[in-house]
């Protein structure tokens, strides 16, 4: 039997303090992999792409996951597509899951990690934090960030106004008129747009900033400028992804720009920030292994609950 997983389904099984903590634990595993992930994109001839991410594996799960998604920046949701959760015995496709919600739980929690991990400590819990990009990965973000640590005022901009007033609005924050004051008033600032120019550059920035770079996830997307990334002490999730789609390639920077990868500093491999005037940047391209971190998760407590659907995909 297949469970099918709507997003109504995975807002019911999905709890942000597990998940957070399944996404540590597997930057500190995953690498110990024989079975490198993937990340396919292609163009299409349509106003969008397709991306495929295999296979999501971990160690101590006997399962791995196959993502497909479509992104059309021009709709709503701009990201569609289906998560496969298959027995590592057998290949059983065990679920069907939502891949809008994984990926934006996924990607929003671990960048969280990354921001929380990265950002110079405040004490006094007054530090203003920043969005560019009032979206869906910047709303689950905002959730992990609040989990692990408190923050000052929120600063919101969007080029959509009635986007950002919004997003303000449900968060406690306010709007202002550009990027550039974002930076101003906020020494951590999350970034999660389609951005293909840079939106902040070196001259945007003072010491002691952190920024966290969701935008530069495929070929032509870019938020933060080459002078920027290279001043920085810049972590990605994966250098050779980053230098190939992400941030590193969008620029023009080599894999060696790369200062570390979020799971060298959590596993105490690479200081991070070690001075509390440093630069430091997070800009990841997401993991397969994450979308497997959650879909196990989800599927596990939607059995223990008998939520979603269940079909025969073999019935004759």
């Amino acid at each position: 039997m297949t469970r099918i997983l709507t997003r109504r389904d995975l807002l019911a099984v999905l709890d942000p303090s597990t998940c957070l903590h399944a996404l540590r634990d597997g930057f500190h595993h995953a690498q110990g992999g024989t079975t490198p992930g993937q990340r396919v994109r292609t163009d299409l001839p349509f106003p969008g792409t397709a991306t495929a991410l295999l296979p999501g594996l971990l160690p101590g799960i006997n399962a791995y996951t196959v993502k497909v998604n479509a992104k059309f920046p021009g709709a709503r949701p701009a990201l569609r597509g289906v998560i496969c959760l298959h027995s590592g015995r057998d290949g059983e496709l065990l679920a069907l899951l939502d891949s809008a919600t994984v990926t934006a739980w996924r990607t929003g929690l671990a960048a969280a990690l990354g921001t929380d991990r990265l950002a110079a400590p405040d004490p006094h819990c007054g530090a203003a934090l920043g969005v560019i990009g009032a979206g869906a990965q910047a709303e689950l973000t905002l959730l992990g960030l609040r989990e692990l640590r408190r923050w000052g005022e929120l600063i919101v901009y969007d080029t959509d106004p009635q986007r950002a007033a919004a997003f303000a609005a449900r968060h406690g924050g306010r709007t202002v008129g550009s990027t550039a004051e974002v930076a101003s008033h906020a020494t951590t600032v999350l970034m999660a747009t389609w951005s293909r120019t840079p939106l902040l550059g070196l001259a945007d920035v003072r010491p002691g900033h952190h920024l966290t770079s969701l935008g530069a996830d495929e070929p032509g997307k870019q938020e933060l400028a080459a002078d920027l990334l290279d001043a920085a002490l810049l972590t990605v999730d994966d250098r050779v992804l980053a230098a190939a789609t992400g941030a590193l390639a969008n620029a023009g920077l080599p894999a060696e720009a790369a200062d570390a990868t979020l799971g060298e500093i959590l596993r105490h491999e690479h200081p991070g920030r070690t001075q509390p005037e440093d630069i430091t940047v997070y800009a990841p391209v997401g993991l397969p292994w994450q979308d497997l971190a959650l879909a196990w998760i989800a599927y596990q407590e939607a059995e223990r609950r008998a939520v979603g659907t269940t079909v025969d995909l073999l019935l004759e």
